[in-house]
């Protein structure tokens, strides 16, 4: 009878309940990638730019080598891996959630005081907060706090305590880069002139133009009131807002028009032009993804 290595079990547990699982050699990070793709051989790791998965016959690409399937994970080409595995790994977003990883005790206070309740998971210096649903990935959206979902792996460190809850708007805003001063050789637009919404670009929307112009202008106040910081991620929240109102349309709404009034205001607070549309765009396809 064969003896499975320890963290093969845990990785076919976890397999069973759609969770992707992956060996964590040495220093707790992946294996290296296969011959193959040795070297960049492959076109410089495709699958980790990509939504995978990592067609490599033995454990490569890092996160793009998750897997659920039993006959991959104890195939030959993974055994030896599993042999020298010093820990399990998994895919957040490929089992539908999202981790954020909180690093150190600040970091925990804050999350205790902004994000909702949901299942945590203790680590050697802080928690994972996971929520259900996956989005983008981002380190350091703030000081000690990662967020860990699409191409991403995170350490397997146990099922967690507490009830799951469902991955929040707060949560998503977080991965939306705030920045109020350009980078090098970024000039901030004064984006000049201002889009009007009207019927002849909603010609499929429900709502009155008086419902319209009324909750966009408030939007818009609160966009303009971040002075100091913050008008990003308003503008984000804003542009999801706006975006939910007309899921029930049969469209077309004008959403682009409304998209540019409001990276317009946030740019007139000092938002770069290119970040205030990443950010728009951002909550636009959040609420239309959901929607969908």
């Amino acid at each position: 009878m064969t003896v499975l290595p320890d963290h093969l079990r845990t990785a076919l547990s976890l397999a069973a309940t759609g969770v992707p699982p992956l060996p964590l050699r040495a220093g707790k990070v992946p294996f290296g990638n296969c011959r193959t793709c040795a070297d960049g051989a492959c076109g410089g790791r495709p699958n980790m730019k990509s939504a995978g998965p990592c067609q490599c016959p033995a454990p490569c690409h890092a996160w793009a080598a998750a897997n659920t399937d039993p006959r991959t994970l104890t195939s030959p080409a993974w055994e030896s891996s599993w042999r020298q595995a010093v820990a399990v790994a998994y895919h957040p977003g490929g089992a539908g959630v999202t981790v954020v990883d909180l690093d150190n005790a600040a970091a925990l206070a804050w999350a205790r005081e902004t994000l909702p309740a949901t299942r945590t998971v203790p680590t050697t210096r802080g928690e994972h907060w996971l929520y259900r649903g996956a989005m983008r990935s981002a380190n350091a959206v703030r000081s000690g706090v990662d967020v860990k979902s699409s191409m991403q792996y995170v350490r397997w460190l146990g099922s967690g305590t507490g009830r799951i809850a469902s991955l929040p708007d707060c949560v998503r805003a977080l991965v939306v880069k705030e920045e109020t001063t350009p980078a090098r050789g970024e000039v901030v637009s004064s984006l000049p002139g201002r889009a009007s919404w009207d019927r002849t670009v909603a010609t499929g929307c429900r709502h009155t133009e008086r419902f319209v112009r009324t909750g966009l202008e408030r939007g818009l106040t609160l966009v303009r009131s971040r002075t100091e910081s913050g008008a990003g991620s308003q503008a984000f929240g804003v542009a999801r807002f706006v975006a939910v109102q007309h899921q029930q349309c049969p469209g077309p709404c004008g959403l682009a028009v409304i998209g540019a009034e409001i990276v317009a205001a946030a740019v007139l607070v000092g938002v770069p032009e290119s970040y205030a549309r990443r950010a728009v765009t951002n909550g636009l396809q959040t609420a239309q993804g959901r929607a969908a």
